[in-house]
């Protein structure tokens, strides 16, 4: 169902919290200028766990009316409780949204079964499909191969495709063994996705093509081409900037490195999330320039 180089888009803040919808709409229409294949709205990258659900599903529609069709939106929209995260999937829906971008529970730490019980109360009159999101180093829970393939097959239609940031290659294949090779499979790493789509993946809900669209975008044509030279030739252009984005509290670098590339971008953050120290900025200015962007 997706496919491609798909940010998962910061959200702009000023200096005092406030969202900047004209810099959302600018950055949109950017991505889907510059070949993004579909939007993540309010995941982890937008600052979605600082948002009130009102905030949330404001941005989301701001998200949908600039896309306006060109490109799907799948709304992050989970919770660790279940009830919240199908009145969250409501409001995705309402609010225009594609999809849903769901984790398993966090902080509750639910067993293998509660994860499935959370995704079976879920897609009981889901009003959208899902993608599921496995993300262990937030959550602390790690949708196991054996638990997925359970969900997607009880459920096929409701869970549509899979954003997997467990950092474990293996995964591709188990689930492909689990659930098929027709299933979508989406990396939730940067530095990963070349491997990741060797072995099975179809794209990346990516933090780095905030910053590098066309290269991210150029990238993913290129391993559904089977054009892996091209391929491995983007990710070494690339492969500073996804590490870079990554050495302070995500999305501080990412949103410094936006003000590089647009001096224009907000470059607020909500507390917790701080501005990155001194050496992931240095970092980030590196790989910038390795990468040709600046």
């Amino acid at each position: 169902m997706f496919s491609g180089s798909i940010p998962a888009l910061v959200t702009p803040f000023d200096d005092d919290g406030n969202f900047v919808e004209s810099a959302y709409r600018d950055l949109i229409e950017w991505q889907i200028a510059e070949g993004s294949s579909a939007l993540v709205p309010c995941g982890t990258t937008g600052e979605a766990a600082t948002l009130t659900q009102g905030e949330q599903f404001a941005i989301v529609r701001v998200c949908v009316d600039q896309a306006r069709g060109r490109v799907p939106v799948i709304a992050g929209a989970g919770s660790n409780d279940t009830r919240v995260a199908a009145d969250n999937m409501r409001l995705a829906k309402e609010s225009g949204a594609d999809a849903a971008l769901m984790v398993p529970p966090y902080y509750n730490r639910p067993s293998q079964e509660g994860i499935f019980r959370h995704f079976e109360a879920l897609a009981k009159d889901a009003p959208l499909p899902v993608v599921l999101y496995n993300v262990p180093a937030r959550t602390v829970t790690d949708i196991q191969p054996e638990t997925l393939a359970r969900i997607v097959t009880a459920f096929p239609e409701v869970f549509v495709a899979v954003k997997d940031a467990s950092g474990a290659l293996a995964r591709v294949s188990e689930h492909r063994a689990g659930v098929g090779a027709d299933f979508c499979q989406l990396s939730g790493n940067d530095d990963l996705a070349l491997a990741f789509n060797a072995n099975g993946g179809v794209g990346c809900i990516s933090v780095s093509a905030n910053v590098a669209p066309g290269l991210c975008a150029a990238f993913q044509a290129a391993c559904a081409d089977g054009d892996y030279a091209t391929a491995r030739d983007l990710h070494d252009r690339l492969f500073p900037l996804h590490v870079a984005l990554f050495t302070d509290a995500s999305p501080g670098p990412v949103k410094y490195a936006l003000s590089r590339v647009k001096p224009e971008f907000p470059r607020g953050l909500r507390l917790p999330m701080t501005w990155p120290g001194e050496a992931s900025r240095a970092a980030v200015d590196a790989a910038l320039t390795h990468a040709a962007i600046v």
